[in-house]
């Protein structure tokens, strides 16, 4: 705004100044009282607006940032795969995974559970003798092979930290001898050469050898 004062110019009629100075005297002082009182109510409102400032909008600093995850979130996140995807995904039970995918039972491994899985490797699966994982994964020894699969799975989420030596029941439904002391876990024959490997139903036992259940005659295939 470029400057705020004003000036009020008062112009008399020149018949008043060349006839009647008295009354011009008089008039002029009734005059100057009205300017006055005119000028102050014109000149508030305009010092108001001349000095007065908006009042600067304070400006936001708070940066938003998303919360870092909990432990808790993080380990939920890291257990968010069924058995079936952590195994697909682990690399070292693809033997495992044909098995599952032959016998059908991909869907029943990948349901609410909760189940403990004693998984052996590709390599437990190629120490079977000459053959017989072939044998297995043909079409009409389905029933055998699904046999030995349920084997492998006690219905029951179980981590390491919680078993105990004895006997416990598979889900086909013969029992796995396990055995737990300062050295680690033993399942049969077998042992667990890495434990507790979370999933979203259930836990994964790595196990270095395939179990076969005792009531099952391999020379049958």
């Amino acid at each position: 705004m470029l400057g705020c004062k004003r000036s009020v110019l008062i112009h008399f009629p020149s018949y008043l100044i060349l006839e009647n100075p008295m009354k011009l005297s008089i008039l002029f002082q009734r005059f100057s009282r009205l300017a006055g009182f005119a000028a102050v109510l014109l000149i508030v409102p305009v010092a108001v607006a001349c000095t007065g400032e908006a009042p600067e909008a304070a400006s936001d600093t708070t940066a938003e940032t998303a919360p870092e995850p909990t432990e808790s979130e993080e380990t939920a996140a890291a257990a968010s795969d069924t058995i079936v995807d952590v195994a697909v995904a682990n690399g070292s039970f693809d033997t495992l995974v044909a098995a599952v995918q032959a016998a059908d039972l991909a869907g029943t491994l990948s349901a609410e559970g909760p189940y403990t899985v004693f998984a052996p490797t590709d390599d437990a699966f190629a120490a079977l003798p000459e053959g017989v994982l072939d044998a297995l994964l043909l079409p009409e020894n389905k029933d055998t092979l699904t046999q030995i699969l349920a084997y492998h799975v006690v219905p029951a989420e179980v981590p390491a930290s919680a078993v105990e030596t004895g006997a416990v029941a598979s889900v086909a439904g013969e029992d796995l001898n396990l055995v737990a002391d300062g050295s680690g876990v033993m399942v049969n024959d077998a042992t667990v050469i890495t434990a507790d490997v979370m999933a979203s139903n259930g836990i994964i036992h790595v196990i270095d050898s395939v179990l076969l259940p005792p009531s099952l005659d391999l020379s049958a295939l």
